[in-house]
């Protein structure tokens, strides 16, 4: 469940701020900003998002050092968003420690900088966020280490403390004192671990905002990348760390040693066996508060813990046929989701990378269609029928990786350089003629629709 950075492609990034800056009157524009350049600067500080710790301190971090929160206030916005990182786990003291050891900032809050600068759907710029960009921004570390479920504090007998979903419930106590308690809208977001992390807690953030009084909140959820299959592996490894364990079996054994919680009404349907509820599909049915679930139809962190190596060797046939059926099974757990972006493409997460704009299924763009959604919930709250041309429920239908046109661009890992579609394909061991025969079209048309689709 990967890290959920907050980097941006800096280069991508200048591109698309000097087009934009190009297609704007720059004249018109400045003015509204500054009226000289020390405001402008001290403006885009007050862009970044600050740090504040918790002010209950025994709620906190693997290591005991205190939990905390970025935030962004938008004084005149009656909308939050409050983002839970990613960053795998760990399950054992063995590959706790080795976290310890190489992946600090996932376990301590000792070195975190006191801002942060938000990107993707956390951006205050509306050419990067174009729906977004004006809500009250917080981000949430994740330095606990068990996908934002755990209730267990620091012991002699416990060596680290697991309190994700602790560390949730006190971050939006704060924020009442903050203006969360004026609010209209709370969106729970979250990628990877955050993602699966969002499913987990965002009933429970409604539950506590109802039990202090808070009941004209609409609390709602936006997981990306956190929809995971508890599926066989393609090949069956030895449980050592986080990246080889089959996804059941890691989860079984962090629930128990986390001490973790899980929704009461997905505990009481899956009692004895309450791990299950870490994925997406067996959780979501008893999910009662909106959920919009963003999914990779292909997502790396899966194929990783299903043992599919992509780099290296060219896949074999099995690999690619399990590669395809992956997208398949997600496909079928998918469909009873009211609303989805679901683009069949090689990744992990993409609501914080700054081209999470540039992705579309069937014509519709991901800020386009969470608008729609938005719409939507609106909408039935006045009782009018959602407006038809503005969809929510988006999932590619086409069978292999990065059919998708709109994709991000795939890099190979050992050189760094870009490759388009046909090129990552046949690094693949790809069989154009055998995929052109399976769809029931011309080799060399279906040639001529991959080199030119650049990933």
């Amino acid at each position: 469940m990967g890290n959920g950075h907050l980097k941006a492609n800096k280069s991508h990034h200048i591109k698309k701020k000097t087009s934009w800056i190009k297609r704007t009157n720059v004249w018109n524009f400045f003015p509204l900003v500054c009226h000289s350049l020390y405001p402008c600067s001290a403006q885009k500080l007050d862009n970044d998002m600050k740090l504040n710790f918790l002010k209950n301190t025994s709620v906190t971090c693997n290591d005991g050092t205190p939990a905390g929160y970025y935030l962004k206030e938008s004084r005149g916005s009656r909308r939050w968003l409050i983002f839970l990182e990613g960053g795998w786990y760990c399950f054992n003291k063995e590959n706790c420690d080795t976290r310890y050891e190489t992946m600090r900032r996932f376990m301590s809050s000792s070195k975190w900088p006191h801002t942060k600068t938000g990107t993707g759907i956390l951006s205050p710029l509306p050419e990067e966020n174009p729906h977004w960009w004006n809500a009250n921004m917080v981000f949430i570390p994740y330095c606990s280490s068990d996908v934002w479920s755990g209730a267990t504090a620091k012991t002699e007998q416990n060596f680290y403390a697991f309190m994700g979903s602790l560390i949730i419930q006190e971050v939006v106590k704060d924020l009442l004192n903050k203006g969360l308690d004026n609010a209209k809208v709370l969106l729970l977001a979250g990628s990877s671990a955050g993602g699966t992390g969002v499913l987990l807690n965002v009933d429970g953030v409604a539950e506590l905002l109802e039990g202090l009084g808070h009941t004209g909140i609409q609390v709602r959820g936006l997981s990306d990348s956190g929809w995971f299959l508890d599926n066989k592996q393609y090949q069956c490894t030895d449980c050592g760390d986080t990246a080889s364990c089959a996804p059941t079996e890691t989860i079984k054994r962090g629930f128990k040693y986390w001490g973790a919680v899980v929704p009461e009404r997905c505990r009481q349907t899956h009692e004895g066996e309450e791990w299950n509820c870490f994925f997406g599909y067996r959780v979501f049915p008893s999910i009662k508060s909106p959920v919009f679930v963003v999914q990779w139809l292909f997502d790396e962190a899966q194929l990783t813990v299903d043992n599919i190596q992509l780099t290296g060797q060219p896949v074999q046939e099995g690999q690619w046929r399990y590669i395809q059926n992956l997208g398949t099974e997600l496909r079928n757990t998918l469909k009873d989701v009211p609303a989805m972006f679901a683009p069949a493409c090689l990744s992990h997460e993409v609501i914080t990378r700054n081209y999470w704009i540039d992705v579309q299924v069937k014509g519709t763009s991901l800020p386009r269609a969470l608008h729609c959604w938005d719409r939507s919930l609106q909408d039935n709250r006045n009782n009018k029928a959602p407006p038809k041309a503005c969809p929510v429920h988006l999932i590619d239908s086409c069978p292999w990786p990065h059919c998708n046109p709109t994709c991000p661009t795939i890099r190979d890992q050992f050189t760094g350089q870009e490759m388009n579609v046909f090129q990552f394909l046949m690094h693949m061991g790809f069989d154009v003629q055998k995929m052109a025969q399976q769809q029931g079209m011309d080799p060399s048309k279906l040639l001529g629709m991959l080199s030119k689709n650049k990933g």
